[in-house]
């Protein structure tokens, strides 16, 4: 479990307060798409949980641990993707063979399946990879360390087509029940098929904070011609397809997949919370 209370937070030098007396309970065997605007403090919030920055005010607890003190059997269980990354002029077995040491549960057939998944191999050398290979590579590792709480920051940028499908595969495939992920991202339809709990940040306030089977539960998404809109429309967007909509969902009806797009854009207004 994570635990976040009444956290306050600043950059230095800067008066503005990326968070303020903000709070979030997170359990394990989810995973969390964390969405919000530019500059609403995602990322932020990321590095916070990671223990790498910490709270002016308030604390962090990883399964009842202050993340402030970087315990080293607490680390051990935090793995964190950023958006940007280097990695060092190495073999990629040279690099596991160095790393892994310090994840106590890595597992190395994890590894080669996620490999295989990503069509890549672990004699490669990870200076002459592109940058979106450099990103299967460092979520293949991230998946084996098989740390409770796996962080990642816009992990489908740089993705070709493809490697997006890929990335949902090797995702879908090796997720344990113990552990936490959080994806923060821009490319909502990249991950809408993996979450289990949507996350909408704004200004330091949770906008939205609810589970998908809650959400699917109440609501359909779907779309309509002109002539189908009725009084169970909540929001709707013109599209080439016709109006993307969501609606209320009626008892016994069938569940749609989210539109996280829509969704979110509802959110934002004001029009569902």
């Amino acid at each position: 479990m994570i635990e976040v209370n009444n956290i306050t937070f600043s950059y230095p030098g800067t008066r503005r307060n990326i968070f303020r007396d903000f709070s979030l309970t997170l359990n394990k065997n989810n995973i969390y798409g964390l969405l919000g605007k530019n500059g609403t403090g995602k990322s932020t919030l990321l590095y916070l949980l990671s223990g790498m920055l910490r709270a002016n005010r308030g604390e962090i607890k990883i399964n009842g641990v202050d993340a402030r003190i970087r315990r080293p059997d607490v680390m051990s269980e935090i793995f964190m993707v950023p958006e940007e990354f280097d990695l060092p002029p190495v073999s990629l077995d040279t690099y596991v063979k160095t790393n892994s040491k310090f994840y106590p549960r890595f597992n190395n057939e994890v590894l080669a399946n996620c490999l295989k998944d990503f069509e890549l191999s672990l004699s490669i050398n990870l200076n002459e990879l592109s940058m979106g290979q450099k990103k299967k590579v460092f979520m293949s590792f991230a998946l084996a360390a098989g740390t409770s709480l796996l962080l990642m920051d816009e992990p489908t940028n740089g993705l070709d087509i493809p490697s997006k499908s890929q990335f949902r595969r090797v995702m879908a495939n090796n997720m344990s029940d113990d552990r936490i992920l959080i994806i923060s991202t821009h490319q909502v339809h990249d991950v809408e098929s993996l979450l289990d709990h949507i996350l909408i940040l704004s200004e330091s306030n949770m906008m939205l904070n609810a589970s998908t089977s809650e959400i699917c539960k109440n609501y359909r998404f779907e779309f309509r011609s002109p002539s189908e809109m009725d009084n169970s429309v909540i929001y709707a967007e013109p599209t080439l397809q016709g109006n993307a909509v969501i609606a209320g969902r009626e008892a016994g009806s069938p569940e749609t997949q989210i539109n996280l797009e829509l969704l979110f854009n509802a959110v934002v207004k004001g029009i569902i919370r």
